[in-house]
C-alpha cells in the first residue's frame, strides 16, 4: 500500500503546487487524472524521492519515503514524461547502459536480462536498431523496460501515451495491465481514456488538490440516468447552458454540436436522450464542481 497523507509542496514565489493531497493507493493500477499544471508531476517527483515536500508524509508498505527517499529507490520503477535516450546507441545498448546506472544485475548476467526485458516489451526484433530509428511508442516501451528492471514494488509512469498512435497506445495498455497484476502501478495522465481503459481506481487532481477519488465503476454508476446527449444548433446550445451543466459540446459537420449534459433523472432538455455515463462525464462534472467551489472559496488575506 502506498499512503499519501496531507502532502504539501510550495515553491518560491510562493507557488503552492500541492495543497494537502491525501490518497491510499493499493496494489494494482491506479490512475491519477488532471489537467496540465494540476500538480501531478510534482506529486510523481515526490513519490520517486526526487523532490522534497514542504509538508506531509508518504509511506510505501509502512516505510517512510520522505525522510528516507533511498528506501524507495531500490523498489521503484519510474518512467517520466520526458525520458532521454542516446540516439546513437542501439536499443539493447541503451537498456544495458540504463541498467548499469541503476545498479541492476541478474544471476544469469545483464546481457540475458536485457534480452528478457526487450522481449517482454515486444522490442526483441529491434534490439540492434539505433534508438534514433525508434517510433514514439517504441521509445516508450524501451522506457518501460528500464522501469521494470529489478522487479520494483512501485512503478510510476507519467503521461505514457501522449503522442502515441492508437495501435501503439493499445500495445502499451497491454504492457501496463500485465505490470499491475502484482505491484503498485501509478499512471499519471491528462488523457481520460487511459484511466478508463486500465484503472479500477483513480483520483482527480486540480489546482494542487485532490477533488475526488475512488473506484472508476462506482464513479460512473453514480451518474446513471443523469447524463443526456443531443445534437443542437449553436443558439440552442447557449440556452441549454443556462439551465443544465454542459460537460461536452463537440462540433459536428461544422454547424451543429453533439452535446452532453448532466442533470437530474428525467430532466433532460427537449430532444436529448439518456446515455450511459463515461469516465469523461465523471471527470468533466468533477472539474466543473471544483471550479464552482473555487469561485465561492474565500480569498486568503495577504
Amino acid at each position: 500500500m502506498l499512503r499519501i497523507n496531507d502532502l504539501v509542496k510550495i515553491y518560491p514565489g510562493p507557488v503552492a503546487a500541492l495543497k494537502g493531497v491525501s490518497l491510499d493507493i493499493p496494489e494494482g493500477l491506479f490512475g491519477l487524472l488532471g489537467p496540465n499544471g494540476a500538480g501531478k508531476s510534482t506529486l510523481m517527483n515526490i513519490l520517486a524521492g526526487l523532490l522534497e515536500p514542504t509538508g506531509g508524509t508518504v509511506t510505501l508498505d509502512g516505510t517512510d519515503i520522505v525522510t528516507d527517499p533511498r528506501a524507495v529507490w531500490g523498489r521503484l520503477g519510474y518512467l517520466p514524461q520526458d525520458f532521454g535516450f542516446y540516439p546513437s546507441l542501439s536499443g539493447a545498448q541503451m537498456l544495458d547502459f540504463l541498467l548499469r546506472l541503476k545498479g541492476v544485475d541478474a544471476p544469469q548476467g545483464r546481457k540475458r536480462l536485457v534480452e528478457e526485458l526487450l522481449d517482454r516489451v515486444n522490442l526483441a526484433h529491434a534490439a540492434r536498431r539505433k534508438v534514433r530509428t525508434y517510433s514514439g511508442g517504441m521509445r516508450q516501451r524501451l522506457g518501460i523496460a528500464q522501469a521494470i528492471a529489478g522487479n520494483p514494488r512501485l512503478v510510476i509512469v507519467d503521461e505514457p501515451t501522449a503522442g502515441l498512435d492508437p495501435e501503439e497506445r493499445q500495445r502499451f495498455y497491454r504492457i501496463l495491465a500485465e505490470l499491475g497484476r502484482d505491484r503498485i502501478v501509478l499512471l499519471s495522465t491528462h488523457i481520460v481514456e487511459d484511466i478508463a481503459t486500465l484503472c479500477p481506481r483513480f483520483a482527480v487532481i486540480r489546482g494542487g488538490r485532490c477533488v475526488t477519488s475512488g473506484g472508476t465503476s462506482d464513479a460512473r454508476r453514480r451518474l446513471d440516468g443523469r447524463v443526456f446527449e443531443g445534437i443542437v444548433e449553436p443558439a440552442a446550445l447557449e440556452r441549454i447552458r443556462a439551465s443544465h451543466r454542459v460537460t461536452q459540446a463537440v462540433l459536428v459537420e461544422g454547424s451543429m454540436f453533439r452535446t452532453r449534459v448532466q442533470g437530474e433523472a428525467g430532466q433532460q432538455p427537449a430532444g436529448f436522450v439518456p446515455v450511459p455515463p463515461t469516465l469523461e462525464d465523471v471527470y468533466f462534472g468533477v472539474m466543473d464542481e471544483s471550479r464552482a467551489s473555487d469561485a465561492t472559496r474565500p480569498v486568503a488575506a495577504a
